[in-house]
This record gives C-alpha cells, sequence and structure tokens, in this order.
C-alpha cells in the first residue's frame, strides 16, 4: 500500500496480520467500513499521477471480518465520475443489491453521493478481494477481504503471521482511456506498463528500487500467504525462490493440501498457502517473490516480470538487502511464460476438502444443462467508419454468439419491481446456435460476427444447473477466467478440443471437485461447472479477463424466488442509488 519505511533504498511495505490479531470467534457482531473513492498522487516507474483510490490507499484497504459477521461498508463516491464496489467471492445470500456490478444489480455511485453496502457473511470463511465494478476502476481499487473461521483452521501448522500478496498491474497512462479508445477505434487494448505486488512493481522495471515490497520472515516458522490476483487482464504465475508452497484453500473454500514449486493464478482468483522459512539464505539474506504472465494469447501482452523479497531476519553476515546486479537473478520455481503443461497441472490437483466438518456438496444430478461457447469476434466496421481492429474490422467477445450490452436501468431494480422493459429478455441461447469444430480449424475463415443484446437465463430457486464453457478458436485459443457472481460452483470437469455432451460427463468428478467462484477455461478447451441456484436474484457472469468483459463476453442469469420466506430476495434499502 502506498506509504511505508524508507531503508537502503528499497521501500519496506509491511501488510501482515499477525495470527491471532483477529482471534476465532464464535459470535456474530456488526463490522462497519468508511470508504472513499478518491485521488491520490502516486508514483511509479518514474511516473506521478492521479490514481483512483479509496480512502487515498494503493492497494486498498483490507476488510476483515469473522464468518457470520453482518458487514455494513458505506461508500462515499468523491470523484466526478460513477462508481460501484463488488466483493468478490461472496455469495450475497438474498442481498444481491449489495453485490455491486454496474447496472446489473444497482444503479452506479454517482459523484457526492454514498451507498452503504450491507450483507452477511454467511458459511464462507476463508480469503477474497473487493475491487470497482465500473468501467475499468479496478485497475487500481481493490483490496484484500479476509473472513476469519469460527472454528480453528483445518490443518495443524502453527501460523507466525498471516501476510497478504496482492497481485496487480500499473498503468502509466488512465486505464479508463484505454478503455475508451479501445471501444471507439475497435482496436485491442495498451497493455499495463508493470506488474506490482501489493502496488509495488520492484527493481526490474525503471525507477523502482525502492518500490519493492520487502517480507521479513524467521528461520524455522511458518507463514500463511493470502494471494490474490487481482490483475486486470492477465493470468499469473508465482513462485518464492527455493521455497516450496503448501495450498490450503481457494477462493475461501478449503482445499485437500498439496505442495508445489509455484501456483497458477488467474484474475479474481484466491490462493491460500502455507510457506516454512527453512532455507539458507545467500551474502544478501534474501529470496525472491516473483509473478508473471501465464500467456496463453497472440494479443500483445505485458510479458514482463515483478519481483519483491522475503528477507530472513537474524541471519547472520547478511547485508539484508536485494542483490545489486540484478541481470544474475535466478527466479526459481517460476514456470514459463507458455508453460501449459503446468498450468494444467497444478488446477488438477485442487481438490475440496471433502470432510465431515466442510463436506462437498456438489450436485450429482442435474436439471438444467447450458453449453456456451466463449469467443472473441471480429465484427464488421459499420459503414463509412474507420476501425483499426484486425483486417480493418472491430474486436468484441460473445457466449454463444451473444455480445452483452450493458443496459441503462439496473436489471435487478427492474426486476423485483416488475417493470416492463425491453431493456433485457430471458431468452439466452443454451447451446451454441450453430454447430462446428470449436477449437479446431481455420479461425479466420469463419464468419466471426456477433449479435448484441441482454439476454439472460433464468431458473426457479433450487435448480441444479450445469454450464459448460467451451473455449473457441476465433482469433485465438485462450484462457479465459470465468467469473460467477452470487454463487459458488464446482469444476466437475475439464479438458481440451470440443466438449463431448456423450463421453465427457462419465468422467466427471462428483466426489471432491474444487468449488470455487471463477474458472480458468483452459486455452482450446472447456470446463464443466454445476451450481445450486439458490440465491434469488440477478447475477451475472463474466470473463475476469476486463477487455473482453468490455467486448461482451458476459451473460447473466436470474433466480427465482423460492416458496419460503427465507428464498426469497429482500427489498432494496433505501438508499440504493438511482439511474
Amino acid at each position: 500500500m502506498e506509504g511505508g519505511h524508507k531503508n537502503s533504498g528499497i521501500l519496506l511495505v509491511s501488510l501482515v496480520i499477525i495470527a491471532g490479531a483477529l482471534p476465532f470467534c464464535s459470535s456474530q457482531a456488526t463490522r462497519r467500513f468508511q470508504f472513499n473513492v478518491e485521488w491520490k498522487k502516486v508514483t511509479r516507474l518514474c511516473t506521478t499521477k492521479q490514481l483512483l483510490t479509496v480512502n487515498g490507499q494503493y492497494p486498498g484497504p483490507t476488510i476483515a471480518v469473522h464468518e457470520g459477521d453482518r458487514v455494513e461498508i458505506k461508500v462515499k463516491n468523491r470523484i466526478a465520475h460513477n462508481t460501484t464496489l463488488h466483493w468478490h467471492g461472496l455469495r450475497q445470500l438474498r442481498t444481491g443489491w449489495a453485490d455491486g456490478p454496474a447496472y446489473i444489480t444497482q444503479c452506479p455511485i454517482r459523484g457526492g453521493q454514498s451507498y452503504t453496502y450491507k450483507f452477511t457473511v454467511i458459511k464462507q470463511r476463508g480469503t477474497l478481494l473487493w475491487h470497482a465494478h465500473y468501467a475499468w476502476q479496478r485497475a487500481s481499487v481493490y483490496g484484500a477481504l479476509i473472513i476469519y473461521p469460527r472454528m480453528p483452521y483445518p490443518f495443524s501448522a502453527q501460523i507466525q503471521a498471516e501476510i497478504p500478496i496482492i497481485l496487480g498491474e500499473w498503468w502509466n497512462g488512465d486505464p479508463d482511456e484505454v478503455e475508451k479508445i479501445m471501444m471507439l477505434t475497435g482496436a485491442g487494448p495498451d497493455s499495463s506498463n508493470a506488474y506490482t505486488i501489493n502496488g509495488m512493481p520492484g527493481p526490474l522495471y525503471p525507477c523502482s528500487n525502492r518500490d519493492t515490497f520487502i517480507q521479513t520472515v524467521e528461520y524455522g516458522r511458518t507463514y500463511m500467504l493470502r494471494i490474490i490476483n487481482a490483475a486486470l487482464a492477465n493470468e499469473l504465475f508465482f513462485a518464492i525462490a527455493k521455497h516450496k508452497l503448501t495450498v490450503v484453500e481457494v477462493d475461501a473454500v478449503y482445499t485437500k493440501p498439496f505442495t508445489t514449486t509455484s501456483i497458477m493464478i488467474a484474475p479474481g482468483q484466491t490462493t491460500t498457502v502455507l510457506m516454512t522459512a527453512n532455507q539458507v539464505p545467500d551474502s544478501t539474506g534474501m529470496f525472491a517473490m516473483a509473478a508473471r504472465p501465464y500467456l496463453t494469447s497472440v494479443f500483445p501482452s505485458n510479458n514482463s516480470t515483478t519481483i519483491s523479497f522475503l528477507r530472513y531476519k537474524n541471519a547472520r553476515n547478511r547485508r539484508g538487502k536485494p542483490p545489486s546486479n540484478l541481470s544474475s537473478l535466478k527466479l526459481y520455481n517460476l514456470p514459463a511464460m507458455e508453460d501449459t503443461a503446468f498450468a494444467t497441472k497444478f488446477s488438477g490437483n485442487i481438490k475440496s476438502l471433502a470432510s465431515p466438518k466442510y463436506p462437498c456438496d456438489v450436485p450429482k444430478t442435474i436439471d438444467k444443462r447450458v453449453i456456451t461457447t466463449i469467443s472473441l469476434n471480429l465484427q464488421d466496421c459499420p459503414a463509412k467508419k474507420t476501425c483499426l481492429g484486425f483486417r480493418g474490422k472491430k474486436f468484441f467477445a460473445s457466449m454463444n454468439n451473444q455480445s452483452f450490452v450493458r443496459p441503462s436501468i439496473s436489471i435487478l431494480e427492474s426486476y423485483y419491481k416488475n417493470l416492463t422493459t425491453t431493456s433485457f429478455s430471458s431468452d439466452f441461447p443454451e447451446k451454441p446456435p450453430n454447430a462446428f469444430d470449436y477449437t479446431g480449424g481455420d479461425p479466420l475463415s469463419q464468419n466471426m460476427n456477433t449479435e448484441f443484446g441482454t439476454k439472460l437465463i433464468v431458473v426457479p430457486y433450487g435448480t441444479n444447473l450445469e454450464i459448460v464453457l467451451q473455449d473457441t478458436s476465433f482469433l485465438n485459443l485462450e484462457n479465459h477466467p470465468i467469473h460467477v457472481h452470487g454463487h459458488n460452483f464446482f469444476i466437475v470437469g475439464s479438458g481440451f478440443g470440443n466438449f463431448n455432451k456423450a463421453k465427457d460427463p462419465k468422467r466427471y468428478n462428483l466426489v471432491d471437485p474444487p468449488e470455487r467462484n471463477t474458472v480458468a477455461v483452459p486455452s482450446g478447451g472447456w470446463a464443466a461447472i454445476r451450481i445450486k441456484a439458490d440465491n434469488p436474484g440477478v447475477w451475472f457472469i463474466h470473463c475476469h479477463l476486463e477487455q473482453h468483459t468490455s467486448w461482451g463476453l458476459a451473460a447473466g442469469f436470474i433466480v427465482q424466488n423460492g416458496q419460503e420466506p427465507s428464498q426469497r430476495l429482500l427489498p432494496p434499502p433505501q438508499d440504493l442509488p438511482s439511474c
């Protein structure tokens, strides 16, 4: 975060949460936070600019609550532009009004106005994140959301401290302008200028020796790292030189522990790991922590690496400074940028804990299956216009050839009030409009125009819904992180090539599949997720690569009210913003 202590030309940033600082708690409480969305002058990479922040902090403040708490976050918009905030991964049971995506569950908070997000944390514990959900504001408006459990952790390791590791991106320019130019011209977006760890790019970037995150550890101690990918546009690899990581939780759900040398984490995902400081440092007393992109796209991308450091405390005869000659720095354990084999193996190792205390409640049967392509598209340029996309066309994206258009109203409010509107409809296609070899053939020889609209899936309360997400080769095969609002889901199957509905379901894992809120759909492949649709309201489904959402790679679904009062959406709050 912005601020810290200077030492030997390095900015030391402390985000440590000492174990026991928020003890395990069996009682419920109301926790209140004040968030001011405001500009702050920040310097990175020799560039000083006005950066959009919450409370002047970059990254934003950590929200720490307990399972079962009632949470109230009053957001004051102190800028001239609209804004909203989203509590990524929180289920928002019956409180969709607090979910945050603009024009889906609320109208934006206008400049000078306030809105209080109110929700209860129900049967969730672990690491999540919060971020802006308007335009590309989440490029800098984000932070950690930590939910402490009522019971002790389901592993025996003694935790010395808990350390948030928030991965992000930095633009020297204005990310909102990047989006505006992209949509106006039809071209691809400019890439970020750096990746960051806790807001710091690290010494591999220009003018960044002092903007380096350093975490002090003690030999023999075990630490919990709460790793969050808040980057706008890239899946990332993360590793610590010569140290092993034990994965114990993803997306605030406990997993069967497994040990790895590094992780792959998609935007919107979180991974909690245990790390024991058991290595002998060299003369610097330091070990590099590094993140670099997992590349699956042919589009221009930021292919740089951000590094920070572990510093061993009281290491004898150690300088306690990062190495001065970074050209010889070895980033042990960090995969190559195109290492799909590692990404696939890592994802395949993630299994739900599936214990008596933390069961895996995957739906064994389904009531509805939706098969949807997730595609990039190339739209013909309008007459008398100049487009700067490939072949003089415009880039878009779609699900089942429907490019999602956000309306100028709140879909949830319109649905709740049963307003007559043509702004959205309930006829999202439940299978691709045309069957073809989705991941093979020459993508540029096919018609890649899309249709535009706001079409939703509608299901009754309690529906066991399966959604098969199928990548396509339009423009290029690519890994897509798909996020579902309002629900966790179970990744019951995945693979490369085209989904085969006769064969692939026979190989599903219905015992201990990973439970998540964001799935990284394999490049050139598919993923099948199962959802228990037990949260009434309107919910957004979208790619968490922000340019793809802007292009329309999104959809929504409505879960109708159930019969019981406890199965119905609560009324809207009095301070709900209006459009």
